[in-house]
């Protein structure tokens, strides 16, 4: 069972992927353009061109688990965008990943004040 603890880093691909991509697909795009470790424990999050669905890659130590949610109606609602060409991923933590799976608008939820700071 795949487990996320507040220990568990997260990161979001900013831009969005080909669905047609599997384990290997979005394992290689891990490796080659957002320049990580897919073997690392990291939660990957991508998103779909149209915004009605989200993959999650993540590597437990023995496999890996590949989730995809599809919104049955409208789009994701919020989605960051690049600050700069070179900018690939951003880091979540837990609760906000939760937000994100119930398509809530990170922008305009109250969120805890955070105890310590994501480490890219």
């Amino acid at each position: 069972m795949m487990q996320i603890t507040p220990n568990t880093k997260i990161m979001l691909a900013l831009k969005p992927v080909d669905f047609r991509k599997g384990i290997d697909g979005l394992a290689g795009l891990c490796r080659g353009v957002l320049k990580q470790d897919p073997f690392s424990g990291i939660l990957f999050v991508f998103r779909n061109r149209k915004g009605t669905s989200l993959k999650c890659l993540y590597y437990d130590g023995q496999g890996f688990w590949l989730c995809q949610k599809r919104l049955s109606k409208g789009r994701i609602v919020w989605w960051p965008k690049a600050g700069n060409p070179e900018e690939a991923l951003l880091a979540l933590h837990v609760h906000q990943i939760q937000l994100l799976l119930w398509n809530g608008d990170l922008s305009t939820v109250k969120q805890p004040l955070l105890w310590r700071p994501i480490k890219n």
